[in-house]
């Protein structure tokens, strides 16, 4: 019969310090022992360091700062050691560099292991009298052994992936778990929070002191970018496009040549990844890795999303699924002190601080890491470029307000008894993306034939436009069109460009910056069809509506009339409003235009799935639609639908809306309009035409008006 738990040997602390040791440099071998004495002395690369190099330096640490000042009598065991496992520690001497560490084929693996077995045994007689005031320096040796563990299988990894070989480490290595479900975005209203370690349990000096800091409203994914999501940032190039990458992060993937995650291998039309497992294929359910901050970013920027900061990370973690043990996860947060902080005294006071410059902040824990070595406050940092450790990434935006409208009208709108989407929800990076693609079409005319137009039209228009007036665009997208005015009328002050996608927008502006440098910008993120308070810079100025691209066709004739009458109000009564306006033609021409041979439209119509799945959880299958366009002659529109092709059911933030076979989501209106329709719906909404210009078939028009 077991003895009741009361009645149970209760360890001392100097017992409970001994176990902890002993099992944590047990871990370390144990992770060595797969390795062969050639294994463990090859450097495969200067960031990385032989497993040999390891294990000795892990035994100087404790030799170092605990038995040598600690320890009456302790024998160092070889004085050359001090100086072969020295890591970064100036206050220590002089050491081996590190891109040299390969090259200590001496000592024998043989004595670096009887350096560890002569470590072990003084600190157990260390152990035995143990004064609690070194109880923080051996919680800090403890730690840094466990960050070595995760650092030999990164560095094992990196070295059996350049093998010709591509050796497994272990063939049973369990990789980190799949991302079970779509992410969703979670709302946080931000304010003043707390962040950083305080309380009692171990934490590094830089995860202090615990401080107060503000943050804007946000929204961070519950879960993970996966290898299926990185899939499609490859397939539409985004390794190729230099407008999703920083200056820096361009600048290396093209002279490196990256194209895909550190470990992923193509294999004809199919990706493998090297693991500690060896060679696998790719599972698409498995969060993405090895990826640089450069990479992360860019990823974050095409997706329409952004990095987290660390606090927003820290203050959303106990929300989130899969914050620690399957990636370490990119911030936006560059790698640098908290208020108050100061560095330790002595040599361990550099183990941090020293390297708060240039590099980046990663949260989480991966699979290499140890259990239960991190905290929701462990700060982790690499320089931007590096990638060869387990690094992935969730996503993050500012504000709560467009999620929440976003959730609002696709409940209602897939509530209804005819279900529809709302255009405006299009145009996330990749819908932007998608829509340029769309104007380069062969079968696509308005952009080509307005651009044509207003080309030759522009002078007449200019001349209506006085000195330091402000141009006010509504959707201004990539700002193509923008510029054919702005050449035209240099007498423009003002750009106030407005966009519901601010990762468009300020790739554009940035743009127009470079090559308008008299221009002041004044953006505005938001739904132009609501009223709006226009920029103080634009308020002062005669205001200039520009409105390119028959936009105003995805209105209904009622909606167009009530949009431009809040143009007039917020334009004001000496106002001009510039008006693009596809005309009523061949409805063979219509239909061909909204669905293009190369199928570009259909993804166009699908990513708005797409973007449900990500920022509300939903579950659409894209497979299981197809994109349809046809012409109503009744209504004097082109419509654009995605059609249910079985009886299916999708789920929404725990609300089950069921489809028919057949059934569509009707998601845009694009009205077709003679210039008498249009003359009239303007003059409804006060405005009346003083120009009115028309291309050549396909017939387009671009109208200027004036208050009425």
């Amino acid at each position: 019969m077991n003895a009741p738990y009361d009645d149970a040997p209760h360890w001392d602390a100097r017992t409970q310090a001994a176990a902890r040791y002993a099992a944590v440099r047990a871990r370390t071998l144990a992770l060595a022992a797969p390795l062969s004495a050639e294994d463990q002395v090859v450097q495969s690369m200067p960031d990385a360091s032989p497993t040999k190099w390891h294990l000795g330096h892990g035994s100087w640490f404790f030799e170092t700062f605990l038995l040598i000042p600690h320890l009456a009598g302790y024998c160092p065991f070889d004085s050359d050691f001090a100086y072969l496992f020295n890591s970064y520690y100036e206050a220590m001497g002089a050491r081996q560099p590190r891109t040299e560490r390969g090259l200590l084929t001496r000592p024998r693996l043989e004595a670096v292991m009887a350096y560890r077995a002569h470590v072990d045994a003084a600190m157990a007689d260390l152990l035995q009298d143990f004064p609690p005031a070194l109880d923080g320096l051996f919680d800090l040796g403890l730690a840094h052994e466990e960050q070595h563990q995760e650092l030999i299988l990164m560095d094992i990894l990196h070295l059996f992936s350049v093998s010709p070989l591509a050796p497994a480490y272990d063939p049973a290595h369990r990789e980190p778990p799949k991302v079970e479900s779509a992410a969703k975005m979670l709302a946080f209203e931000g304010g003043v929070v707390e962040i950083g370690h305080a309380g009692s349990g171990f934490a590094f000096d830089n995860e202090g002191p615990r401080h107060k800091t503000y943050l804007e409203p946000f929204q961070l994914s519950d879960s993970l970018v996966t290898n299926a999501e990185w899939l499609d940032f490859i397939a539409t190039d985004g390794y190729r496009q230099p407008r999703w990458w920083l200056s820096e992060g361009w600048a290396v993937v093209t002279a490196q040549g990256w194209d895909a995650p550190f470990y992923w291998r193509k294999n004809g039309d199919d990706w493998l990844e090297m693991t500690l497992a060896g060679l696998r294929s790719l599972d698409p359910a498995a969060p993405v890795r090895h990826i640089s901050y450069y990479e992360a970013d860019a990823f974050a920027a095409w997706a329409g999303a952004r990095l987290p900061s660390e606090a927003e990370w820290e203050h959303a973690e106990p929300q989130l699924r899969e914050a620690s043990g399957a990636v370490w996860q990119w911030t936006r947060s560059s790698y640098s002190s908290y208020p108050r902080f100061s560095p330790g005294p002595g040599a361990v006071g550099e183990y941090n601080g020293k390297f708060m410059v240039g590099q980046m902040v990663l949260r989480g824990g991966a699979g290499f890491t140890s259990a239960g070595h991190t905290r929701p406050t462990y700060r982790n940092f690499f320089h931007p470029h590096q990638r060869w450790m387990q690094s992935g990434l969730r996503l993050a935006k500012d504000g709560v307000a467009e999620q929440n409208d976003l959730a609002r009208d696709v409940a209602a709108g897939l509530s209804a008894k005819l279900k529809a989407l709302s255009p405006k929800y299009f145009y996330d990076a990749e819908g932007s993306r998608l829509f340029e693609a769309i104007c380069e079409q062969p079968e696509y005319y308005p952009t080509r034939t307005e651009m044509a137009l207003l080309e030759r039209v522009r002078p007449l228009i200019a001349a209506e436009i006085p000195d330091n007036a402000a141009l006010v665009e509504f959707g201004s997208g990539a700002g193509v069109k923008t510029r054919q005015l702005l050449d035209a009328a240099p007498q423009i002050a003002v750009y106030s460009p407005i966009d519901i996608s601010p990762d468009a927008m300020e790739a554009a502006n940035a743009a127009l910056a470079a090559d308008y440098p008299r221009l002041t910008i004044a953006p505005m993120v938001g739904d132009f069809t609501q009223p709006m308070s226009l920029p103080p810079a634009a308020q002062e100025r005669c205001r200039i509506g520009f409105f390119p691209g028959s936009t105003i066709g995805n209105f209904t004739p009622e909606m167009a009339t009530a949009f431009l009458a809040n143009c007039l109000v917020m334009l004001g009564p000496k106002a001009r409003f510039i008006v693009g306006l596809d005309l009523a033609k061949d409805p063979a021409i219509l239909e061909a235009a909204y669905d293009d041979a190369a199928g570009v439209t259909a993804a166009f119509n699908k990513n708005l799935l797409h973007r449900l799945n990500r920022e509300l959880g939903a579950d659409f299958d894209l497979a299981a639609f197809d994109h349809k366009a046809l012409w109503n002659a009744a209504e004097g529109r082109v419509e654009m639908h995605l059609v249910s092709r079985r009886d299916q059911t999708v789920r929404i933030k725990g609300t089950t809306y069921p489809f028919a076979a057949s059934e569509t989501i009707h998601t845009e209106n694009a009205y077709k309009f003679t210039p008498e329709r249009f003359a009239a719906i303007a003059q409804a909404a006060g405005w009346r035409v003083i120009q009115s210009h028309q291309s050549h078939d396909p017939a387009f028009a671009i109208s200027v008006l004036a208050p009425a």
